[in-house]
This record gives C-alpha cells, sequence and structure tokens, in this order.
C-alpha cells in the first residue's frame, strides 16, 4: 500500500496534474489511511514528518472548499502549534521533575532556548481515550463547570473538522498571587490511529479583543497526547505539555510554583468529572 500511496502523491507533483483538484484529493485521503495504518503507541520522528507534508496539501485543498484566508490561517495555526509540541514531546531528555504527587501522577520541566521554561504532566487515566477526547473536545466549554481554576471556556469560530479558536477565562489563584488571565487560542484537535491531539497556542481574533481588567496572557505551544495504555486499552497514557506566559510582574519561582500545580489538579479535577459522568450515565439507565 505504501509505495502505491507515494507513486499516488508523486503523480501530483507534475504541474500538469497539479490541478486536478479530484487526484489531490485521492492522494490526501490515501496518505491519511496510511498515516492511520502505521500510527503505533506512539508518532515516530518519520511519520510526524509526512504528516508535516501531508499537512501542507491539507491546507491548499481546504483552501479549494471556499475557507477565507483568515480561515486558512487559523487552520496553518494549529497546524504549526500541533507540530512544535509533538517535536518538543519526542525529545525525552533534559526533563527536570517538578512534582511527583503519591499517586503517580508527575510534572516535568524543561527549558528551551526559544520558549523558556515548558512543562509536561504524564498521568494514567482509569479511562478509555474516547472518552477523555469526547469530554475535553466535544464538551469543551463545559470545563469551567468542573474545573475551578478556569472560570470560563467559549468557543468564538469552528473552522472545518479540525480547528476552532477559543477565549479562555483562567481563575485567580489561593491569596490572589496570580489573578485571572485571559486567553485567546488557536487549537487543533485531531486523532490519528488510536491517538488522540488537542494542540494550541496564542493568536488574536476581532471577536475578543482584550478585555479591560484583566491581563491577557500568551500561551504555545500546548498539547495535550491521549495514548491506550499499553498494559491495559481501557486506560490512557495522558501528557499535556504546557507553555504559557502570564505576564505581569511575578517572580518565576511562583510561577513554576502555580503552572505545575495548576497541571496536577488538573488531572484530579478531569478524573472527578469522568467519574461523575459515569455515575450519571448508570443513573440515567436505570
Amino acid at each position: 500500500m505504501l509505495p502505491a500511496t507515494f507513486k499516488l502523491c508523486a503523480g501530483i507533483s507534475y504541474r500538469h496534474m497539479r490541478n486536478m483538484t479530484g487526484l489531490r484529493k485521492n492522494a490526501m485521503v490515501a496518505i491519511q489511511q496510511e498515516l492511520s495504518r502505521l500510527a503505533g503507541p506512539g508518532p515516530s520522528p518519520w511519520i510526524n514528518s509526512v504528516r508535516r507534508r501531508s499537512s501542507v496539501l491539507s491546507s491548499r485543498i481546504e483552501e479549494e472548499r471556499g475557507y477565507s484566508n483568515e480561515e486558512v490561517c487559523y487552520m496553518k495555526q494549529g497546524e504549526e502549534a500541533l507540530q512544535k509540541s509533538i517535536s518538543i514531546l519526542n525529545h525525552e531528555d533534559g526533563w527536570t521533575t517538578e512534582i511527583i504527587a503519591a499517586n503517580g501522577d508527575k510534572v516535568l520541566s524543561k527549558v528551551l532556548p526559544e520558549l523558556g521554561k515548558v512543562f509536561k504532566l504524564e498521568v494514567l487515566l482509569d479511562e478509555p481515550s474516547d472518552r477523555l477526547y469526547g469530554e475535553l473536545v466535544g464538551n469543551m466549554e463545559e470545563m469551567g463547570q468542573w474545573n475551578p481554576n478556569v472560570k470560563q471556556v467559549k468557543i468564538l469560530q469552528k473552522i472545518g473538522q479540525d480547528t476552532m479558536v477559543t477565549h479562555e477565562v483562567s481563575a485567580e489563584t489561593p491569596g490572589n498571587v496570580v489573578g485571572p488571565r485571559d486567553f485567546v487560542s488557536v487549537r487543533c484537535a485531531k486523532r490519528r490511529g488510536s491517538t488522540c491531539f488537542l494542540a494550541g497556542m496564542s493568536t488574536e481574533h476581532p471577536g475578543m479583543p482584550q478585555q479591560r481588567g484583566v491581563v491577557r496572557a500568551e500561551n504555545g505551544p500546548t498539547c495535550i497526547v491521549m495514548r491506550p495504555s499499553a498494559e491495559d486499552p481501557n486506560k490512557t497514557k495522558f501528557t499535556w505539555l504546557l507553555s504559557i506566559d502570564l505576564k505581569g510582574w511575578i517572580p518565576k519561582a511562583i510561577i513554576n510554583k502555580v503552572l505545575s500545580q495548576t497541571q496536577v489538579d488538573f488531572a484530579n479535577h478531569l478524573r472527578q468529572r469522568m467519574a461523575s459522568n459515569v455515575t450519571m450515565e448508570m443513573a440515567a439507565a436505570c
């Protein structure tokens, strides 16, 4: 299948065939099918490289479907956030432990030249990846109901199946050490085989200019990766890469403590949310 796929892709590189929209769409479908087949427990650098090239072709096809230049720009930003995040996560060297909770939840950190300090949460959740993906993507605007660190998440614009622009407002930390922040982000939600991704980075949107009295923070690239556990496919290896600039005059020591604790808290709140969902489903079935 793989050689045939690349022959098809090679065919569209000729100028006289490049305008054949149907052929290009067939090539795109073939690439996605082959990548899904090859996807294993974790994305390899080789597969990521091919996906990066396929996303360029995908963006061109989206333009043909009638998306505006602004929408295409958001889609490309989302893809960029995803690819940058995966590139960071694929490099496992140089991480320093920040927190190890009693239940095994772990937060690591690394300083990158272009981003500064980034954080990585690694946990094992007793939920299938599909259920977690449905909650975090399908019910995104409900996050403020179960995560005390979030006041509100609002989808400002949806673009196609994978991309959206959101506005999030965070709650102040205890003692108001760090006051409320808001973010405008482009998010890219993807599924590759059994692995689910939710990546994002800061952007601008005409529907949500900077709010008076609220500090506009910046994030990205950030990414949540969910893949079935190798030991039990009904459990999920959950990884959250966090890169954020809270803005304002806050000592780095406080920022590091707040961000790492926020990740641990998020895992616990997500567990409680998923357990509550199961309880409600069982009650509805009775």
